[in-house]
């Protein structure tokens, strides 16, 4: 049972000359011990422990900064995901980074070759972490840098053979709303039940058929991304990758990197440098142009069916708090109000 307040007491003599440390497990689902994290670090010829943190944050998955005497890596153990999933998500970074594209690797078992772990019973995955730090307050230089990056990452995706659908879609939106809709008031609810009907639509049209697909990242917030000064350093976190529409995939992107957090409102100049840095490298088809202003409200509506249901229907974690699902009520809100185009 994961404890609420727990310490994790890294000894001295593992930190190698470094002053003991107390880190607070944050958002942990699962308690990982410095003798679990030593073995596995054995198993992967990754070096001596020097450091274990629980990191704060997650919602899906528990994760740990682990350092050693060889470098910086991330741990996650898997709380979702089954061992069956997993692999379309490990094997897509690892494509990525032979690709080029700034992604963590997955690291292998040095005996077996296996990059699908498993950590106090669960699924797990190690993967260097990224140099740099999350920009949370991005400017058009930002914007252009996911966006150019973005373009790239589609391209590489391309040639990944493994497919699995992005399992926080259409479908899954579909189960999830009459979930969480006793919940809402009244003109919430008959929002929420109005853009589910739209984008059902949306995705029986012809338009939609013709969109391009391939690997996405799905989740690429800002936090998910790290940048040294305006240079990017990487895309993290691809835990809810799979197969869907590139614009989906932009439309995510543009509803984080380029809006007012207060009011959900569009920011033109932060668009613009995110769009066209990515049609530099891919230019949007017809198809795209058309349901630019639809995949917007469609990515809106994704984040805040899920942000409802982690909120009214939490797991046990230490330290949980779910993120406000009224940001994206409101996001979407704009995109309705105040639809955008391609010209």
């Amino acid at each position: 049972m994961p404890p609420s307040t727990a310490l994790l007491h890294i000894e001295p003599d593992y930190l190698t000359g470094i002053e003991p440390a107390f880190f607070p497990i944050m958002a942990v689902f699962t308690e990982v011990s410095e003798k679990d994290a030593r073995d596995l670090l054995r198993r992967l010829s990754l070096g001596t422990l020097t450091g274990l943190r629980g990191i704060q944050g997650g919602i899906e998955n528990t994760n740990y900064f682990l350092s050693t005497d060889q470098g910086e890596w991330v741990l996650t153990l898997f709380e979702r995901l089954s061992a069956e999933q997993l692999p379309f998500y490990l094997y897509l970074m690892k494509h990525l980074a032979q690709a080029g594209i700034p992604v963590p690797d997955p690291q292998a078992e040095t005996r077996s070759g296996d990059i699908l772990l498993k950590v106090c019973g669960k699924p797990a995955a190690i993967v260097n972490r990224l140099a740099g730090k999350s920009q949370l307050a991005p400017q058009p230089v930002h914007c252009a840098a996911v966006g150019d990056m973005l373009a790239r990452m589609h391209l590489a995706g391309q040639s990944y053979e493994r497919q699995q659908p992005n399992l926080r879609g259409l479908p899954w939106w579909n189960e999830t709303t009459p979930v969480v809709l006793p919940h809402l008031e009244q003109p919430e609810a008959a929002m929420l039940r109005s853009e589910l009907a739209y984008q059902n639509h949306v995705a029986a049209s012809a338009a939609y058929a013709a969109l391009p697909r391939g690997p996405v990242h799905a989740d690429l917030f800002r936090d998910n991304v790290m940048f040294d000064d305006d240079k990017l350093t990487g895309f993290f976190d691809f835990y809810f990758a799979g197969v869907d529409t590139w614009l989906f995939d932009l439309a995510v992107c543009l509803n984080d990197w380029c809006i007012d957090h207060a009011t959900g409102a569009h920011l033109e100049a932060h668009a613009k440098a995110m769009l066209d840095a990515y049609q530099a490298v891919r230019p949007l088809t017809a198809a795209e142009r058309e349901l630019f202003n639809a995949q917007l409200r469609a990515a809106a509506l994704r984040f805040w069916v899920s942000r409802l249901w982690d909120f009214h229907l939490p797991r046990e974690a230490a330290l949980l708090t779910p993120h406000d699902p009224t940001h994206f009520e409101r996001v979407l809100k704009q995109r309705i109000a105040h639809p955008q185009s391609l010209a």
